[in-house]
């Protein structure tokens, strides 16, 4: 099992969530892996100074690069799943059976694990 974060982990991270904060935390302190993509960084990240904090986090986060065999894996999903988000699509790509995602698009997350067949557990911000 590990713990993935969308843009709005990340997001909430940065802003102090005390949610997201207690996740991060129980996984850190029980050794689970935390993940995440490049493009989920993507769309989060605008000025290392002004983000410090998400910077630390990111040091211990598995950030998964979309690659070129990964992104024709995504383009399938997003067909399967007649859906256009490819940065949430690239988080289902990374994600195991019993993973758990954060994320604040709880619809289209559950969407598109349903159309890659995955059981993950999915948590709302």
């Amino acid at each position: 099992m590990a713990l993935l974060l969308d843009a709005g982990g990340l997001i909430g991270y940065d802003r102090r969530s005390t949610t997201v904060i207690a996740f991060i935390e129980t996984a850190q302190r029980r050794q689970v892996p935390i993940r995440t993509t490049s493009g989920v960084v993507a769309q989060v990240w605008r000025n290392e100074a002004d983000q410090a904090r998400l910077a630390r986090l990111l040091r211990g986060v598995d950030e998964q690069e979309i690659t070129v065999a990964r992104s024709r894996s995504i383009g399938r999903l997003l067909a399967a799943s007649a859906t256009a988000d490819v940065i949430d699509a690239s988080l289902i790509d990374i994600a195991l059976d019993g993973d758990e995602i954060l994320t604040s698009d709880p619809g289209d997350i559950s969407n598109l694990a349903v159309a890659a067949r995955k059981r993950l557990v999915i948590i709302a911000l």
